[in-house]
């Protein structure tokens, strides 16, 4: 059974992945056009055509969504997205020629790999060319390749960020499903228990540092020379019809998910932003799909954690 988010009607999803870079990008396709929305909520983002969500805006439907590594130089994926969708003849009508509207973020994975190792055009033509219905890989993929998480003490005390994903079917048959690439400068627990996952590690003794209660001491004043060195970027989609607006208060909602399973979230250090996409046409609450969406989107940050692989000297909560 699939539980992740292809399972939602009408997207695909494709990764290009660099091991040995340590980053990636990851593409949900929706070719023949999607409602979207969009809420930007860390204070540190990278981001390409979010505007063009807001719902005042002309453009209804986007023909893909992109999320990436290689902080800014990574926006440069979308290119091939863009590149991949026209050579299929997907795109807004302008009447001169069918132009893709691709929505793209990005997430600061420099820190262990190669840090010249960025993905561009050819990476997201090729995450186009791997997209498939079938349930999404997780861990050490994707945009999630270098992502790492808990570094409040610096690189050699972080861990293992990664990407994950998880479905859920609600009401009358709705599909509501989440992505996600977690790349945090705070910890990830278990929502249900509080139990820290995976984040910064204590010196010497071991353990985990805590990073939320370490805020409120000294320690807090490390990290101001850490500007946009994290990022966690999520996509949420449901084959319930919502209209933009609707669509953009899905994403808000969604947010929850982030704000449950990482500590602190939203931070000035990271540019947190989560996308919503509506691709079908069965009739939905969105204050349904939006509780829904925080619990799928919460869930799918814990199987990111789960599913990494240690890499580059970085551990991860499974070694």
């Amino acid at each position: 059974m699939n539980d992740t988010i292809t399972a939602v009607p009408n997207l695909l999803v494709g990764h290009y992945t660099n091991v040995e870079g340590a980053t990636g990008c990851t593409v949900v396709l929706t070719p023949e056009g999607a409602r979207a929305g969009v809420d930007v909520r860390g204070f540190a983002p990278g981001t390409r055509e979010t505007d063009l969500l807001r719902p005042e805006r002309m453009v209804q439907e986007v023909h893909a969504v992109l999320i990436t590594g290689g902080s800014a130089f990574g926006l440069a994926a979308a290119d091939g997205v863009m590149r991949w969708l026209a050579e299929h003849d997907y795109g807004f009508d302008t009447g001169f020629g069918r132009v893709p509207i691709v929505p793209a973020a990005v997430l600061f994975d420099l820190m262990i790999g190669d840090p010249k190792a960025r993905p561009d055009a050819q990476a997201g033509y090729l995450a186009c060319d791997a997209a498939s219905r079938d349930p999404v890989p997780m861990g050490n993929v994707g945009a999630g390749t270098g992502a790492t998480v808990g570094k409040l003490l610096g690189p050699r005390y972080m861990m293992k960020g990664g990407l994950g994903s998880a479905s859920v079917k609600i009401g009358r048959g709705i599909t509501v499903g989440a992505l996600v690439a977690v790349n945090a400068l705070g910890d990830v627990v278990d929502p249900d228990t509080g139990k820290i996952l995976a984040g910064a590690r204590k010196p010497v003794v071991g353990g985990f540092l805590n990073t939320a209660q370490a805020l409120r001491g000294n320690l807090g004043q490390t990290i101001l020379n850490r500007m946009g060195q994290n990022t966690t970027l999520a996509v949420v989609a449901t084959d319930a019809r919502l209209t933009k607006a609707e669509v953009n208060a899905l994403a808000t909602m969604a947010h929850d998910g982030l704000a449950r399973a990482i500590r602190p979230v939203h931070t000035l250090l990271d540019g947190d932003t989560v996308f919503a996409l509506s691709t079908g046409d069965r009739k939905g609450n969105v204050t349904a799909i939006g509780a829904a969406a925080a619990d799928v989107l919460a869930e799918a940050v814990v199987r990111a954690i789960r599913a990494a692989t240690s890499l580059h000297g970085v551990p991860a909560a499974r070694g």
